[in-house]
């Protein structure tokens, strides 16, 4: 019980900055000011009418989906390599595809703007897509990894020796019981994407800002409430989908087979 206390009073010190930006987000004051003084909507009505955030939003949201799904299917493929078969360069290869952990996002995004400067790649969504999973992949195969750590390879060959092939074996028996890691790691990846800012300043444009970086070139000039309330919102949103993944994902069964609920 005192453990349980403990916790929820560490939880409840970490998450207090962020419920004090809520809190500032409704001040009627014209400046940032804690605590707030009144009570408004005015600036959630001023932020939703900023179109450049809406543009930037879409195009944060595009580029999370995308890296998502191809961020996810890599480590899927990555974790398979490396969990289920033993061959000369597994550790290396292991390392390889997790460097992007060890390395700084600085020194990835200056790379990639350099290696997109020598090679005419330019800037492009494809561009901004890569970096994003480079940086991504690295997380959606240590939780895939951790899922297929804890699923019993009898059961594939099982389903082989009942005539399954051993393509079919896996995508109709091994991937339904990962499929929490999978979730995880595309969720995961889908947010880190969507909140980056370090690779995302290297790649962006005048004309292809994401929503990040938008907010992140306002923070040098005087903070105005409007930008407080867009933190607000994406603050908001980020506990909705967390909550949502936990009631349809079991985050307990992340780490092992099947959804334990």
């Amino acid at each position: 019980m005192i453990l349980r206390i403990f916790t929820y009073g560490v939880m409840g010190f970490l998450l207090l900055p962020l419920f004090a930006t809520i809190a500032t987000s409704f001040t009627e004051l014209a400046y940032v000011a804690f605590p707030p003084k009144g009570f408004t909507l005015k600036w959630y009505w001023d932020a939703l009418g900023r179109s450049e955030f809406g543009e930037s939003l879409l195009l944060s949201f595009s580029i999370a989906v995308v890296t998502a799904v191809f961020a996810t299917l890599l480590g899927l493929t990555v974790a398979v390599a490396i969990v289920r078969h033993r061959f000369p360069g597994r550790d290396v290869l292991n390392a390889f595809f997790l460097s992007p952990l060890v390395l700084p996002a600085l020194v990835i995004g200056l790379a990639l703007l350099q290696y997109y400067a020598q090679t005419g790649v330019g800037t492009t969504f494809a561009g901004v897509v890569i970096g994003h999973i480079v940086i991504t992949t690295p997380y959606a195969t240590r939780l895939i990894m951790a899922s297929l750590t804890g699923v019993d390879h009898a059961i594939e060959w099982a389903a082989q020796t009942l005539g399954a092939s051993r393509v079919g074996a896996f995508l109709r028996v091994t991937l339904p019981v990962i499929r929490n890691g999978m979730v995880s790691g595309a969720v995961f990846t889908f947010i880190m994407s969507f909140e980056n800012v370090t690779v995302s300043a290297f790649l962006s444009t005048p004309r292809m800002t994401t929503f990040p970086v938008r907010i992140f070139l306002y923070w040098d000039q005087v903070v105005q409430p409007w930008l407080i309330a867009i933190a607000s919102m994406v603050i908001v949103g980020t506990f909705v989908v967390l909550a949502v993944f936990d009631r349809l994902v079991s985050v307990r069964g992340l780490y092992g087979a099947g959804d334990r609920r």
